[in-house]
C-alpha cells in the first residue's frame, strides 16, 4: 500500500536542485566537481543589509509578522514599482512571501482550477511546470527556437488562446535563455491579451536589474490589461539575497486578498528579519546601487567570456543572453554520438556525461522545455568558468 498522495508522487523534483545534489555528493566523494547548475549569484549581500538584518534581531523584531508582509516594506515596494517601472501598485495591493516561488505558486493556486489552461511559452523555469501540475491545471506550452532568441509571436499566442484558458506565464529576463522582451514586443503580446478578457497574465520579473541591454520593460504598463497582470518580483536576484528568501507580487485588491488568504494557511509572512533586511535592499542608498553595478557588470563580462569560450566547440550553437546569468546553448548536434562507452541520446544524457566524465554540473534542457538544450550558469569566477568549459570542451571532443 502505497501512503503517499498521488499529489507528491506526481510531482518531479527540481531538475536545477537535482543536479547540484548530485554534484554535491560526487564532491563529498572527493571529486573537484563545478556546479554550475544552481541559479544564485555569487556575490554576498551587502554589508549594509545584513546589518540592517542584524539591527531587526537586536530591537527583537521576530514575532510574526503580518501575512502579507510588514506595512513598511510594502510601502517600499509600492514606491519601487512606481519609481522604477512607473506602475500604481498600493501597498494593499503587495503580498510579500517567502521567495518569488511562492508569490508564483499564490498566484496559480488562487487562479488555476482544475482543468484551466495556461499558456507557457518554452523554455520555461522548471518550477512552473510542477506548479501547473499542483493545481491541476493544463499546461499549453508555445514552443521558441534559439533562431527566434526564444521569444514567442503573437500570432502563436493568439493561435493558443480559447475558451479554457485562463492564464499566461513567462520570465523576462528569462530563466533558462535569458531572453529580454522589448516594450515593442511586449505591446504587441498585450494587444492579444487586450481582446481575450478572460486571461491573465503572470509576469515573473525576478530578474529585472540583471539587463544587459537598458531598463527592464513590464508587459503592465501597457493600461488595457493592467489589471490582468500578476507582476512576481523579489531581492534574490538583484541585491544577493537567495538565503533571505523574500519575494513578492503586484496585483490586484482582490487577488492580493485571496493570496493573502491562501498563504496564511501555509507559510502565515515571511520572516521578521529578512523583511526588513528587504526594506534596507529597495531604499535608495548609494552604497547599495554601487556594488550592484559591479555585480551587474561582472555577470556581464562573464556572459561574453563565455559566449566566447562556447562558440570555440565545434556543434556548439549559442544566441547572445541579454539579462539573467545564464547561456542556453543548443548542442543538439552531439545527439546519437558515443565516447565509446554511452551513447548520448538527449541533453539529460550529456549533461550526467559531463557530470560524470568532466565534473562539470548543467541542467538539460528538458528541464525547461527544451531538450535541445543545455543550461550553464555563469554566476561564477572567471577562473572557473574557464576551467569548467575547458573541461566541457574536452570531454565533447570524445564523443564520436
Amino acid at each position: 500500500m502505497n501512503i503517499l498522495s498521488d499529489r507528491v508522487i506526481g510531482l518531479s523534483e527540481s531538475e536545477t536542485l537535482a543536479m547540484t545534489r548530485k554534484s554535491r555528493e560526487l564532491k563529498a566523494e572527493g571529486f573537484d566537481v563545478i556546479n554550475l547548475s544552481i541559479g544564485e549569484p555569487d556575490f554576498n549581500t551587502p554589508e549594509q543589509i545584513k546589518n540592517a538584518g542584524k539591527s531587526a534581531i537586536d530591537e527583537n523584531k521576530t514575532h510574526y509578522p503580518p501575512v502579507p508582509g510588514y506595512p513598511e516594506l510594502r510601502k517600499a515596494i509600492s514606491e519601487k514599482f512606481k519609481k522604477e517601472n512607473g506602475l500604481e501598485f498600493a501597498p494593499e495591493q503587495i503580498v510579500v512571501s517567502a521567495g518569488a516561488k511562492q508569490s508564483i505558486a499564490n498566484a496559480i493556486l488562487c487562479l488555476l482550477n482544475p482543468g484551466d489552461e495556461i499558456i507557457v511559452p518554452v523554455p520555461y523555469w522548471v518550477s512552473y511546470r510542477e506548479l501547473i501540475k499542483l493545481a491541476g491545471a493544463v499546461p499549453v506550452y508555445l514552443p521558441t527556437s534559439i533562431d527566434t532568441n526564444f521569444k514567442v509571436t503573437p500570432e502563436q499566442l493568439e493561435k493558443a488562446i480559447n475558451a479554457k484558458t485562463k492564464l499566461f506565464i513567462f520570465s523576462s529576463p528569462c530563466n533558462p535563455s535569458g531572453t529580454v522582451y522589448t516594450k515593442d514586443e511586449l505591446k504587441a503580446l498585450a494587444d492579444v491579451f487586450a481582446k481575450h478578457k478572460n486571461v491573465h497574465i503572470i509576469s515573473d520579473e525576478i530578474y529585472e536589474y540583471i539587463n544587459f541591454v537598458g531598463k527592464t520593460e513590464s508587459i503592465a504598463q501597457f493600461d488595457e490589461i493592467k489589471d490582468r497582470v500578476i507582476v512576481i518580483n523579489g531581492v534574490s536576484k538583484g541585491y544577493a539575497m537567495t538565503g533571505w528568501r523574500v519575494g513578492y507580487m503586484g496585483t490586484t485588491k482582490e487577488i492580493a486578498k485571496a493570496c493573502d488568504k491562501m498563504q496564511g494557511q501555509i507559510t502565515s509572512g515571511t520572516c521578521s528579519v529578512s523583511q526588513y533586511a528587504a526594506i534596507e535592499a529597495l531604499s535608495d542608498n548609494a552604497e547599495t546601487a554601487a556594488e550592484f553595478e559591479v555585480m551587474k557588470a561582472a555577470f556581464l563580462e562573464r556572459r561574453d567570456l563565455v559566449l566566447n569560450l562556447l562558440n570555440d566547440i565545434p556543434g556548439m550553437k549559442t544566441n547572445i543572453p541579454e539579462g539573467a546569468f545564464y547561456v542556453f546553448p543548443d548542442i543538439s548536434y552531439y545527439f546519437g554520438k558515443s565516447d565509446g562507452e554511452d551513447v548520448m541520446k538527449d541533453s539529460n544524457d550529456l549533461c550526467m556525461y559531463l557530470l560524470n566524465k568532466a565534473n562539470v554540473a548543467l541542467v538539460p534542457g528538458s528541464a525547461f522545455g527544451d531538450p535541445n538544450c543545455i543550461r550553464l550558469s555563469y554566476a561564477a569566477s572567471n577562473d572557473t568558468l574557464i576551467e569548467a568549459i575547458d573541461r566541457i570542451k574536452k570531454a565533447f571532443a570524445k564523443l564520436k
